[in-house]
Formats: C-alpha cells, sequence, structure tokens
C-alpha cells in the first residue's frame, strides 16, 4: 500500500505535535518531557497549562527555555477550565501553525511516550485517530485497584452499548489525530469538559466517517499527585453518552419510516 502523504509530499505525522495539559503537576512534567523527546525527538510540544498554582507554569517555562532546539512551548491560561477546553485550545494552536498530526498525552505519566511512534506509524499507516489503548491485545494497566478496572471497564461497555461502536477503549486519553480530521469538526460546539470528551471526540470523527484504530498500550497509574476524576465527571459521561445513543437511534428509526 502506498504510503498516504501531505500535499507536500510528507507522511502525515511529519510535522507532529503533542499537547500535554497541566494542572499541579510541577513533579511529572520534567520527566514526561524527557521520555517524550528520547521516544519522539523530532515532534514539538505544547504545555498547555491552567494557571497552576503549585508553579506548573513555571516549570514548563524553564523547560522551553532549556531545549536547545526550541521544540517546546508554553500556552498559559486564565485558570482551570477542564481537560476539554484545554485541549481544543491546544488543537486551534497546532491547526494555526500547519501541524499535520496533534496528540493528546496525560502530563502524569499514565501515557508511555515510547509508544507514540506506534501511534504515529498507525496514522500514516491511514487511520485518521491512532488511540493508545489498554483494552485490545497488548494492552494493559499497572497498579490500579480493583474499582478503577470496573470503572473503566464499565464506562467502555456502556459506551460501545449505547452507541453501537466497536472501539474497545473509546474512553483513552492517549490519542493521535490527523489535522485534517479535527479541521472538519466544529470545535466552538464541543462542550464536553473531563471523561466525556474523549468519548465525545471519538464520536464525531466515526460521525464523520473517519478511521479509527487501536493501539496497545501499557498505562501505568501516576505515583506522584493526585486524579482529576470525579462523580461530576463521570455524570457526565453517562448522561451524554446516552442522549447520542437515543438520538442515533431515533435517527435511524425515522429513516427506517420514511422509506
Amino acid at each position: 500500500m502506498t504510503e498516504p502523504t501531505t500535499p507536500g509530499g510528507r507522511a502525515p505525522s511529519a510535522r507532529t505535535l503533542v499537547i500535554i495539559p497541566t494542572y499541579d503537576e510541577r513533579d511529572n512534567l520534567p520527566g514526561v518531557v524527557e521520555r517524550l523527546l528520547a521516544s519522539a525527538p523530532d515532534v514539538s510540544v505544547l504545555i498547555a497549562d491552567d494557571n497552576s498554582p503549585d508553579g506548573t507554569g513555571e516549570v514548563a517555562d524553564r523547560l522551553a527555555a532549556d531545549d536547545p532546539r526550541g521544540r517546546i512551548s508554553v500556552l498559559h491560561r486564565a485558570g482551570k477550565q477542564g481537560l476539554g477546553a484545554a485541549y481544543i485550545a491546544g488543537f486551534r494552536w497546532g491547526l494555526e501553525r500547519g501541524y499535520t498530526v496533534l496528540v493528546e498525552m496525560d502530563a502524569d505519566g499514565s501515557h508511555p511516550p515510547e509508544r507514540l511512534p506506534a501511534m504515529l506509524e498507525a496514522v500514516d499507516g491511514g487511520a485518521d485517530l491512532a488511540i493508545g489503548s489498554r483494552y485490545v491485545p497488548g494492552g494493559s494497566v499497572v497498579n490500579w485497584p480493583w474499582q478503577r478496572h470496573v470503572i473503566s471497564r464499565g464506562g467502555n461497555i456502556y459506551s460501545r452499548v449505547m452507541l453501537g461502536v466497536g472501539i474497545k477503549d473509546i474512553t483513552a486519553g492517549y490519542r493521535a489525530y490527523r489535522a485534517d480530521a479535527l479541521a472538519e469538526l466544529d470545535l466552538d460546539s464541543i462542550e464536553s469538559k473531563g471523561y466525556c470528551f474523549q468519548i465525545d471526540m471519538s464520536w464525531r470523527l466515526l460521525d464523520n466517517g473517519r478511521r479509527v484504530v487501536e493501539v496497545p498500550i501499557t498505562f501505568t497509574e501516576r505515583t506522584v499527585g493526585h486524579s482529576k476524576m470525579s462523580e461530576s465527571i463521570f455524570r457526565e459521561a453517562a448522561v451524554n453518552v446516552a442522549r447520542w445513543g437515543w438520538e442515533k437511534r431515533r435517527a435511524q428509526l425515522r429513516a427506517l419510516i420514511g422509506r
């Protein structure tokens, strides 16, 4: 198969921007960035900091200043506005500057930077979205209590059933998007903030006929700091997924009746 290329003749991942949202991640961020640039030296990094009270923004500025190749940029945001808003700001920043692949990556070390080359290879092979998946063969989770396993597995099963999709890890937050697939979306209409944001993005791309593939990763629970998950985040996901599923079935029923 001929490798897909951009109009300039390069593979889609030739200009890759890795977006790392941060809020109180000063102890985790330097190690994650170091591992990332060791694994994928030619990528660019955008750290989107939501005015972290622990000084993460200042740490990010030092990382940017100390990188001799100028690969690191910092987007200072006014305050904590949610994961979805941070990624959308990063998407806009990257699209405006002509990046061809935009990557989502957590700052806490749970997303292995060493697997990014495999995800970019999937994009170069024709995927519009490559998901770093815990739940395909070869994927795994390390250091989670059983309750987190139940919540995560249950959330993915619930989403697959309600939406009628085949993605095993639709809630996963480690992702590589082709820029042209993102550019088709109405980013202004995306209001999902946390856990639900990843489901929302997958759903929109599938609705546009885009190709989604899953690449196995080992997800390792953070060892420093605290998870940002909350009851309101789970509630948002449950309600929105049910609504999207109902809207899909209602549209199918109307189409059937109209025949």
